[in-house]
C-alpha cells in the first residue's frame, strides 16, 4: 500500500534519548541503592496491650520484641482514657462525683484559696495523686497543659480534694474528652528510651493551630534523643494550612524523618491533608511507610505476611515496616510465641534482601539534568513523529518541521525548570509508541517474507527468538525513557505518580491494529494497494454479517477486554484468581523479581504469530497473536511507570518475564506442531478409507 521508510534522523535522535536515558537511569539507580536502611517498628501500646492480655510484665516483653527484631517504638498522644486505665490520672463525670460526694467515698473540692468549689454535673473532673512530685502529678501537668491548649484557659480550673489531691476541672463532654489526644506522654518516651529503641512520634493537628501549639509538639519531646521520626495521626499534618514551614523547620532542626503511609490500594498516601506540601519543605526527608490493615491482617497467617514483607521492602521502596500484633495465637503457641516469631521472620526476610535495619533510610533529594531531560523529550517526540511516517510516508521536510515544533514545545518547559506536563507527556508517548514501533517493525520484517508451510519448527523457533529479543530490546527504550523523564525524588517517593496508565494498556493495542490493517488484507491474500482498499477493508468489516459464533467470539473478546482494563491500575476492580495468585507467589520465591502476568502470557504469543506467519494462517489469528504480543511488550514498558519500584528491579523483571514467556512459547509453538502433525495424520487416514 504504501512505501515504508525508516528516517535515520529520527532513530538517530531516539538513539540520543537513550543515551540520555542510561546516563539518568545509571543516577538514579546510585541513588536507589544507597538507600537501604529498613525501620522495624511496631506501636507501644501494642506491646502494653499483649503484655496485660498474657499476664507478663511489660519490663520482660520489651526486651523480648528488641532481640526479635524492632528497632522502633511508635508513640501516640496521650488521652484520659488511657491514663485512667493506666492508673495515673483518676477522671469521673460531674455527675459522678456528686454522687460520690453525697455518699462520702470523695470529699468535696476546693479552689487555691481554701474556698469550696461546688463540683458541676456537666464538667469532667481529673483527679492526681497527693503531693506535688512523682510520675502522676508530671502527667496531670501534661494533661492541664495540653487542655489549657486546645479549650483555652477559661475551661480548665485547677482546684485541690480534701486530702490535698490535685483535681482539674474541666468544662467539656465526658464522652468526647476522654478519647481527646491530649499531647506525647513523656513517660511513654523515656520508658521506650531506657529499653534501648527507637522512636517515631505520632501526634495530631490542633483546631486553628496557632504556633505556639507547634512550638509545644516540639517541646515536649526536646530531651529524647532517640526519636528518628514522625508520622502524623488523623487527617491533617501538624501546622496545616498555614504553618507548615513552621513544622518543617522544627523537624529538620531534630532531624526527624516524616512517614508518609502507604493507602491500602498501593497508590500514594493515606490521607493527609499537607502532607506532600511537608515532605518537599522538610527537603525530601521522607520513608514510605507500609502497614497491612488491620481487616486484612486477620486473614493472613503470620507466614503469609511474612512472604508480603520480604517483598514489600524492595519492590516499593517502603524504608518504615510498621508491623502490628496478631490477636491469635497459632496452633501449638503461645500468643507471644506467635508475635516473637512473626518479627523475627520478618527481620530475617529484610536482611536476606540486604537491607540492614535502624533508623529510616531516605532518598538524596535527586533531580536530573534539565539538558539530559530534554534530549530524551527530543527522542520521544522523534519516535512520535517516526511512527506518523509509518502510519502514512510524507515528506522529510515536514517530519523535521513537525519535530521541531513539538520537541520545542516538550522541551523549553523541561529546560526551564518546570515542564511536569510536558514530562508527564514524554512518559505516556513513551510507553505507548516504543511497543507499537518495536511490533511495527517486525510486521514489516514479516511481510516481505513469503508464507511457506514447509519451514521447520527450528527455523521459526530461531527467527522468533531473535525477533522476539529486538522487539524487546526496543520496547525497552521506552521504558528506559519513563524512568528517566519521572525520575526524581518525588516520584521515588511516590509523591508524584505516572498519570497514564489506562491509556499505556489501551494505547497499545489500538494503534498496532491500525497498523496491522494499513498492511493487511483481513479478507483478501491481495495487499492494500491505495487508501480507497483500506476503506473497502473497514467497510466490509462493518457490514460483516454476524452469527451466533460471531456474537460468542465478540462476547469472550469483550470479556478479555474487561479483565485487561479492570486488572489494570491500583483501583478495585477485576478480582485474581486464586489459582494466579499461587502461581504468583511462586514465581516470587523462585525469581528475584516476579514477572508480569501478562508478559508470561504475552511473550508466547508473539512466538505464535511468527508461526502464524510462516504457515500462513488466516489473517484474523494473526491480528489476535500480534495483539496479544503487543500486550505483552506494552507491559514490559509499564512496569518502569511504577517509579517507587527501583529502576534494576524494573529491568531485571522484564528479562525474567521474557525468559519465562519465550520458554512457554517454545513449548506452545511445539504443541501446535504437534497438533498439525496429527491433524495431517488424520486427514491422510480419512482419504485411504475414503
Amino acid at each position: 500500500m504504501a512505501d515504508y521508510k525508516y528516517n535515520r534522523t529520527l532513530i538517530a535522535l531516539i538513539i540520543a534519548g537513550l543515551l540520555a536515558a542510561l546516563a539518568v537511569g545509571w543516577q538514579r539507580h546510585a541513588v536507589e541503592v544507597s538507600n537501604n536502611r529498613v525501620e522495624m517498628a511496631i506501636d507501644y501500646e501494642d506491646i502494653i496491650e499483649l503484655a496485660l492480655t498474657e499476664g507478663v510484665p511489660a519490663a520482660e516483653l520489651l526486651p523480648r520484641f528488641k532481640a526479635a527484631g524492632i528497632t522502633t517504638l511508635t508513640v501516640y498522644e496521650t488521652t484520659l482514657e488511657k491514663l485512667h486505665k493506666q492508673g495515673l490520672v483518676t477522671v469521673l463525670p460531674g455527675a459522678d462525683l456528686i454522687g460520690r460526694i453525697r455518699t462520702g467515698e470523695a470529699t468535696a473540692l476546693k479552689q487555691g484559696n481554701g474556698q469550696a468549689a461546688l463540683p458541676d454535673a456537666a464538667k469532667v473532673y481529673i483527679f492526681g495523686e497527693p503531693g506535688s512530685s512523682g510520675l502522676s502529678a508530671r502527667v496531670l501537668a501534661e494533661v492541664k497543659d495540653d487542655l489549657v491548649r486546645r479549650l483555652g484557659a477559661q475551661r480548665v480550673a485547677q482546684l485541690v480534694a480534701g486530702d490535698n489531691r490535685p483535681v482539674l476541672a474541666v468544662d467539656a463532654n465526658y464522652e468526647k474528652l476522654v478519647k481527646w489526644n491530649l499531647g506525647l506522654p513523656r513517660h511513654e518516651l523515656a520508658a521506650a528510651a531506657d529499653y534501648g529503641f527507637h522512636v517515631i512520634v505520632r501526634p495530631s493537628n490542633y483546631t486553628k493551630v496557632q504556633a505556639a501549639d507547634v512550638e509545644a509538639v516540639f517541646e515536649r519531646i526536646k530531651d529524647f534523643n532517640n526519636i528518628t521520626g514522625i508520622m502524623f495521626v488523623g487527617e491533617e499534618v501538624l501546622g496545616f494550612p498555614d504553618l507548615l514551614p513552621l513544622t518543617a523547620a522544627r523537624m529538620k532542626e531534630r532531624g526527624l524523618t516524616l512517614g508518609m503511609i502507604e493507602h491500602p490500594l498501593q497508590l500514594q498516601f493515606v490521607r493527609q491533608d499537607g502532607l506532600l506540601q511537608l515532605a518537599a519543605l522538610n527537603d525530601y526527608r521522607a520513608a514510605r511507610v507500609y502497614v497491612i490493615p488491620k481487616d486484612e491482617q486477620v486473614k493472613l497467617k503470620p507466614a503469609e505476611a511474612i512472604h508480603r514483607w520480604a517483598i514489600t521492602d524492595p519492590e516499593r521502596n517502603i524504608r518504615i515496616n510498621l508491623l502490628r500484633k496478631y490477636d491469635k495465637p497459632e496452633p501449638g503457641k503461645t500468643l507471644i510465641e506467635t508475635n516473637l516469631d512473626y518479627i523475627s521472620g520478618v527481620n530475617e526476610k529484610v536482611a536476606a534482601r540486604n537491607f540492614s535495619t535502624g533508623p529510616a533510610g531516605v532518598f538524596a533529594p535527586y533531580f536530573p539534568s534539565r539538558l539530559l531531560l530534554a534530549v530524551i523529550a527530543l527522542g520521544a517526540t522523534a519516535a512520535g513523529v517516526l511512527f506518523l511516517t509509518l502510519l502514512w510516508p510524507f515528506r522529510r521536510r515536514y517530519q523535521y518541521l513537525l519535530l521541531a515544533v513539538i520537541g520545542a514545545v516538550l522541551a523549553v518547559p523541561i529546560l526551564a525548570g518546570g515542564g511536569n506536563a510536558a514530562r508527564q507527556a514524554v512518559a505516556l508517548a513513551s510507553a505507548i509508541l516504543f511497543p507499537v514501533l518495536a511490533m511495527t517493525w517486525q510486521l514489516d520484517r514479516w511481510q516481505l517474507k513469503e508464507p511457506y508451510q514447509g519451514h521447520s519448527l527450528a527455523k521459526i523457533l530461531v527467527d522468533g527468538l531473535g525477533s522476539l529479543a529486538v522487539a524487546a530490546l526496543v520496547s525497552l527504550i521506552g521504558g528506559l525513557y519513563v524512568a528517566a523523564i519521572l525520575g526524581d525524588v518525588r516520584f521515588l517517593l511516590e509523591m508524584e505518580i505516572y498519570r497514564g496508565v489506562k491509556l499505556t494498556f489501551i494505547g497499545p493495542v489500538l494503534l498496532i491494529t491500525v497498523v496491522f490493517l494499513l498492511r493487511f488484507n483481513l479478507f483478501e491474500r491481495e495487499p492494500l494497494r491505495t487508501p480507497r482498499d483500506l476503506w473497502r477493508q473497514l467497510v466490509k468489516i462493518l457490514d460483516y454479517p454476524i452469527s451466533m459464533k460471531s456474537l460468542l467470539l465478540l462476547g469472550f473478546g469483550a470479556l478479555a477486554a474487561w479483565v485487561f482494563i479492570g486488572r489494570s491500575g491500583h483501583t478495585a476492580g477485576v478480582p485474581v484468581p486464586a489459582i494466579e495468585l499461587k502461581f504468583r507467589a511462586f514465581l516470587e520465591n523462585v525469581m528475584s523479581a516476579r514477572p508480569r502476568s501478562k508478559e508470561v502470557f504475552g511473550h508466547p504469543a508473539f512466538l505464535l504469530a511468527a508461526m502464524a506467519f510462516y504457515r500462513n494462517w488466516p489473517r484474523v489469528v494473526q491480528l489476535v497473536l500480534v495483539i496479544g504480543a503487543t500486550i505483552a511488550l506494552g507491559s514490559m514498558v509499564e512496569t518502569f511507570a511504577h517509579l517507587r519500584t527501583p529502576v534494576f528491579m524494573s529491568l531485571t523483571r522484564g528479562f525474567n518475564g521474557l525468559l519465562l514467556g519465550a520458554a512457554l512459547g517454545i513449548l506452545a509453538s511445539i504443541a501446535f506442531q504437534v497438533l498439525h502433525y496429527l491433524t495431517h495424520l488424520l486427514e491422510r487416514r480419512t482419504k485411504v478409507y475414503e
